[in-house]
């Protein structure tokens, strides 16, 4: 190759670059022209009078960034009631336990409605109880009040692979139950009285909630789930219906039908419209693939596999 096409491939390199710099200065300018965007029309129709809805759904931990923002909907005057629509089989009691008392702390300033959707069972229907009132749908799923304490047990795999594991303990229920022996009867004793004690809890906020005494909550405090219609006869929700009939109840406690409703949702965590995944699929095409942050645009975290400690969850059985 003689030296002016080797000068000329140069200066296509040269150019190339040149264009792809442009280019990713573009896309980074309307991204974050978008970003402002979005932050200023959230902010524009927070800033008015309207009412609030949160959405909990999936398995309820213990969400800091939910309670953060259940705190600016309390503190928050241009919010004149809020819907907490829930669609959890539950999760974790203390999950459930601290979303309860701030949506507690929400209802002692402005009306809260409960929106039992697809789904709202143990630590899910402890957080309809904080609601003024439980609405759900005829064949919502709800009820599973009662709590569950789970660990594994691989002791005869270890002994099938001939591994045994030998521990020195300060005393016999340090450390128990442990998946590595079976459970003596105090390590059983001591993990009953805690699921008991958290029962007993749960059971005391249901009839407290539902106005029901504590024979009856107990009745229906036995891991059963219930349809709507069911939970209806029982006394577990007040009403069945959706939209129409959250604002019908509002209405009733002078919170006006024309009032906007806005979703109060977790901060975005990609670009909007999608356009987390496109740019970055624009910005391999431009040659830099390289910058793994790039690659991470459209998702980031996920689901916890387990849950620690005590939970109030239902869940089909796979078996």
């Amino acid at each position: 190759m003689d030296e002016l096409a080797i000068a000329d491939r140069r200066s296509l390199r040269r150019k190339l670059s040149f264009w792809r710099w442009i280019v990713a200065g573009l896309l980074a300018v309307v991204a974050l022209v978008i970003l402002f965007w979005s932050g200023w029309a959230e902010t524009a129709g927070r800033a008015r009078d309207h009412v609030a809805r949160v959405t909990i759904s999936g398995l309820i931990q213990d969400d800091r960034e939910l309670l953060e923002r259940l705190q600016r909907i309390e503190d928050n005057n241009s919010v004149k009631a809020l819907v907490v629509t829930i669609s959890s089989p539950g999760g974790t009691t203390y999950g459930g336990e601290v979303i309860y008392k701030a949506i507690r702390k929400v209802a002692a300033k402005k009306p809260v409605v409960s929106d039992i959707r697809t789904l709202a069972a143990s630590a899910g229907y402890m957080i309809a109880l904080a609601g003024d009132t439980i609405i759900a749908g005829e064949s919502s799923i709800t009820g599973s009040i009662g709590v569950i304490f789970q660990y594994p047990q691989v002791k005869e795999l270890m002994d099938k692979l001939g591994v045994s594991l030998e521990s020195i303990k300060s005393r016999p229920l340090k450390a128990e139950p442990s998946p590595f022996h079976p459970a003596s009867d105090e390590a059983k004793a001591m993990i009953q009285a805690m699921i008991d004690d958290s029962y007993g809890w749960f059971v005391d906020m249901v009839a407290e909630r539902r106005k029901l005494s504590r024979d009856e909550a107990l009745l229906l405090a036995d891991g059963r789930i219930f349809t709507g219609r069911q939970a209806l006869g029982l006394k577990l929700v007040d009403k069945l219906g959706g939209d129409d009939e959250v604002r019908t109840f509002l209405a009733d406690r002078k919170v006006s039908k024309d009032l906007p409703l806005v979703d109060w949702d977790a901060p975005r965590r990609t670009l909007p419209f999608g356009l987390g995944s496109a740019v970055s699929e624009w910005v391999k095409m431009l040659g830099y693939d390289a910058f793994p942050a790039m690659r991470g645009l459209e998702k980031i975290g996920g689901d916890k596999l387990f849950l620690d400690g005590l939970v109030s969850v239902w869940q089909v059985d796979a078996q």
